[in-house]
């Protein structure tokens, strides 16, 4: 690619997390970037298309001084309004840095990973990134760096749709011990239901309970984390349950 690639960033961390600036300012040492973030933190979001209510995008400037635009809508739809119309033409869409690893089932809960989703929904090669860290005075420059890096290979290289989840253990650059290709690992979570009661009387929830862990196989993200490697697990759109289709055809149906 000769012309300078065209990056369409957004988070679910909210437009002020130090994350998005990070990677913000790495982006652009690899190319032109367009900032569309949500306005509030929308961690555990999932996957969103907002159809029931309008959505602003304010301009908005970020601590470095970049334009962005701040959304009230959900991580995708800051995909989605910047691919109808609210961005130039992209080449790679980038959500992150998120802070908090996602890997493993967190994929289907991450609105970071689903606003990479998103953009591949779109046709574009898009990648998550997470440091496995909830800290927010973590330095999230080694992970950005390694992120906007495989951005603009993506933009040299990638097909249309290819979707990477990538994950960075929260080490300095020198203790990262290199890279892996990884298959999404298995979580364990460990939520607590606590009941409370208002003022009033009524009971309300919260769900609880310690941070989740998972099964440290080799091959997996969860066990590069672990072992202090940098995780690229290629996702796919198509969910087909491929085993379960072939027994299926085996009942009585």
């Amino acid at each position: 690619m000769n012309k300078q690639p065209h990056f369409l960033l957004t988070n679910d961390d909210g437009i002020t997390s130090p994350g998005l600036l990070a990677l913000a300012e790495s982006l652009a040492a690899q190319g032109r970037v367009t900032v569309i973030a949500p306005d509030h933190n929308w961690s555990i979001a999932g996957h969103v298309k907002t159809l029931h209510k309008p959505l602003r995008a304010d301009p908005v400037t970020l601590a470095n001084g970049m334009p962005a635009l701040s959304t009230t809508g959900a991580p995708s739809d800051a995909v989605t309004l910047g691919l109808l119309g609210l961005a130039e033409a992209v080449d790679v869409v980038v959500a992150g840095i998120n802070a908090g690893a996602n890997m493993a089932y967190d994929i289907t809960y991450s609105g970071t990973v689903m606003a990479a989703m998103e953009g591949a929904i779109g046709g574009l090669p898009s990648l998550a990134v997470s440091l496995n860290s909830h800290d927010l005075t973590a330095d999230f420059r080694p992970a950005a760096a390694f992120a906007a890096r495989l951005a603009r290979l993506m933009a040299e290289q990638a097909p249309a749709g290819m979707l990477l989840n990538v994950n960075v253990p929260a080490l300095p650059t020198e203790e990262i011990r290199g890279v892996r290709l990884t298959r999404l690992g298995r979580r364990i979570y460990h939520d607590e239901l606590v009941s409370r009661i208002d003022p009033l009387g009524r009971p309300y929830y919260w769900i609880g309970g310690a941070p989740p862990t998972g099964h440290v196989e080799p091959g997996t993200d969860v066990a590069a984390i672990a072992e202090g490697f940098i995780s690229i697990t290629p996702l796919q759109l198509d969910c087909t349950a491929y085993e379960s289709l072939e027994l299926l055809k085996q009942w009585d149906i």
